[in-house]
C-alpha cells in the first residue's frame, strides 16, 4: 500500500497543519490562487479546498478574545503556510 504524502508543519503563530498531496496538487487551488489578489472574497473557498476541515481550526486560532476572526491574521497564516519549507518541497 503506497503511503500518502502530507505536507505538515506549524506557522510562526504556532498553528500546526497537515494538508495532504493531493489537496495540494487540486487544479482548483491554483485557480484561487491565481484569483485572490484581486478577488479576496475567495479566501473562504481557498480555506477549504487547502484545508478541509482544519480550517475551522485555522478561524479559532486566530480568533481573539471577543470571537472576532482577523482578516489580516487570517492571511498571515496562509502565506506562512505557503511558506512552509515542507510546502515549498
Amino acid at each position: 500500500m503506497s503511503e500518502i504524502k502530507s505536507f505538515k508543519g506549524t506557522t510562526s503563530t504556532g498553528f500546526e497543519f497537515d494538508i495532504s498531496q493531493k489537496r495540494m496538487e487540486n487544479y482548483e487551488v491554483l485557480e484561487v490562487l491565481a484569483e485572490i489578489d484581486s478577488n479576496p472574497l475567495l479566501v473562504p473557498k481557498l480555506l477549504k479546498l487547502l484545508l478541509g476541515e482544519q480550517a475551522e481550526d485555522l478561524k479559532n486560532h486566530v480568533r481573539d478574545e471577543d470571537g472576532m476572526v482577523s482578516t489580516d491574521k487570517l492571511m498571515k497564516e496562509i502565506t506562512d503556510i505557503f511558506g512552509s519549507q515542507s510546502v515549498k518541497k
